[in-house]
Formats: C-alpha cells, sequence, structure tokens
C-alpha cells in the first residue's frame, strides 16, 4: 500500500441524457458519439425503443444493435460486449430505462418476501453497471423521465407545457456517470452533474457536435503516454480521424505492435482485447517468425 500524488489520467467519458419522451435524447447522443469518435462507422446504438435510432440514419453510416424484450441486463451487457469487439469507439445505450423496468417487473413477480428478494435483483443490475464503468468505449446513455404538465404564460395565455421529472432508472444512477445532461422537450440541455466542470451553472443550450469534442479534450488532457518519447497521441490522431484501435490494426509485425503497447501504458488495460487480437492475428500470418518478427 503506497501513498502517491492525485493524478487524473485520460479517460473514457460516461455520460446519460435523460429527459421526458419528444426531448431529442438519441439525436443529441449522436452528435455527442460523433464529437467523440469523428467516424459514424466507430459508433454503435443499443436500441432498446423499437428501431427509433434508425429515425437519424441520414446523419451518417453508425452502427446499431437491437434488443428485444424481455430487456434484461445480461441483455445489455452482451449488446455492449459485442460493440466492444467490433470495435466501437463509442456505444449509445438507448434507453437504459428498460433494463429497470424490466428487473422492477422481475421483482414484483418473485415468490416470497419483498425485501430479500432484492437480493437477486441488484447483483443482476450492478453487473450491467460494472460493464459501463469498465467499458473500453464511450459510453452514453438516455434516461426517460416520468412526465408531467405545467401551464406556463405565452403571450398571455396559458398553456400546458409537457416537463421531465425523476428519471426512470434505479435511484443513485446518476453518480455513476460523469456527466449528466437532463434534456427538456425544447431540446434545451443543463447539467445535473458534471464531473468535468465543463457544464456547471451553465445556462441552458442545443448539444452538438462541438460539445462532444470539447469533452474529448477533456478526455485527452489526463497524464498520458503522449510525454513519453514514440508515445501515440489520440488528439493528434483524432483530428486525423485515426483511432488508438485502428493504430493496434494497422500494426504489420510484432515489433510494431510490442513498441505501441510499451509506449502506452495507461492504455494497455483498455485495449487488452484489441491487443491481444492483433497478436493473435499476426501469428496466424504465414511469414510470423516465432521471435516475434515478420520474415522478408
Amino acid at each position: 500500500m503506497d501513498l502517491r500524488q492525485s493524478k487524473r489520467s485520460q479517460a473514457r467519458i460516461r455520460i446519460a441524457l435523460q429527459g421526458p419522451s419528444g426531448s431529442g435524447k438519441t439525436y443529441s447522443s449522436l452528435l455527442l458519439a460523433f464529437g467523440l469518435t469523428g467516424n459514424w462507422s466507430k459508433i454503435a446504438v443499443i436500441d432498446t425503443e423499437n428501431q427509433s435510432a434508425d429515425l437519424y440514419a441520414s446523419l451518417g453510416q453508425y452502427n446499431v444493435i437491437s434488443v428485444g424484450s424481455p430487456q434484461t441486463p445480461e441483455k445489455y451487457v452482451e449488446a455492449i460486449q459485442i460493440c466492444e469487439k467490433a470495435g466501437m469507439d463509442a456505444i449509445i445505450i438507448d434507453s437504459i430505462s428498460h433494463e429497470w423496468e424490466t428487473l422492477l417487473d422481475i421483482h414484483s413477480n418473485l415468490p416470497g418476501n419483498s425485501f430479500t428478494n432484492w437480493a437477486k435483483i441488484t447483483p443482476r443490475h450492478n453487473a450491467l453497471i460494472n460493464k459501463i464503468l469498465s467499458s473500453t468505449s464511450h459510453v452514453i446513455a438516455t434516461v426517460r423521465s416520468k412526465q408531467d404538465y405545467v401551464l406556463t404564460d405565452k403571450n398571455g395565455k396559458m398553456v400546458p407545457e409537457k416537463v421531465g421529472l425523476k428519471g426512470v432508472q434505479r435511484d443513485g444512477l446518476e453518480y455513476d456517470f460523469t456527466i449528466v445532461f437532463d434534456v427538456n422537450i425544447k431540446h434545451q440541455a443543463t447539467s445535473s452533474k458534471d464531473r468535468t466542470g465543463m457544464f456547471v451553472d451553465q445556462p441552458e443550450f442545443l448539444i452538438s457536435q462541438e460539445t462532444g469534442q470539447k469533452i474529448l479534450k477533456w478526455c485527452m488532457e489526463g497524464e498520458s503516454a503522449s510525454q513519453n518519447r514514440g508515445a501515440f497521441s489520440l488528439m493528434d490522431e483524432f483530428e486525423r480521424g485515426i483511432s488508438f484501435i485502428d493504430a493496434i490494426q494497422s500494426c504489420k509485425n510484432m515489433d510494431e505492435l510490442i513498441k505501441l503497447f510499451n509506449a502506452n501504458p495507461e492504455l494497455q488495460a483498455m485495449y487488452k482485447d484489441e491487443f491481444i487480437s492483433q497478436k493473435n492475428a499476426l501469428r496466424t500470418q504465414s511469414n510470423f517468425r516465432q521471435n516475434g518478427t515478420t520474415a522478408h
């Protein structure tokens, strides 16, 4: 057990967008994801909203994976794993509310004591949250809010306006996300939680691609291996449309792969599966030598 000085490492962001139906959560999530990745083909949407993600296909050629009913946490975890294995840089969960509603329904149908039955439900929910937190991709989750109507004065007339209330998810979900955006029916966003400090006490705004780029810059401001000679600079390569996964997959021999691995210690755990996959791919090459290089 060692005492060390605090430092912030480069991170993958976890964002929650909550708001009522029609507030633009899916659309805003796609813009955020594109700002984070700069590449539509590196974005995947885990769709639980009856193919609502396909409504915005005109934006770009992003990927969609549908999770059918019952939308259990295990299905969400499997979908995230599929996205990670496919090399997605950003995963949108649209929406995570269905998982909690499914668990509530399961709990209500369990025989026996309601309180003790939570011991069977909570670990399943926690497994999904842990997967989100440990994902190698940026994760954006939409949360449906319970709806209500308030009367507002418009040109001297009192008209009903739809507003979002508490998000449909387990209490405390917001603690697991770096940023929580509350989106209203006018598509305007405010931040109810922001560990980055960039959106605290800011007026309402429209989420855009630039919002995602701003968040990406914050992610990359942590201590990085780019301070070491020969390290991969994610921010520079992002501007050229190249991801770290692309860098791994472009390694033509073991020497290049090992050099990339050793030069980026803070990314080793995050991209462990990608390194192993590329290593195995290189080993299948016909000109592969046991010493880790290729024959010429």
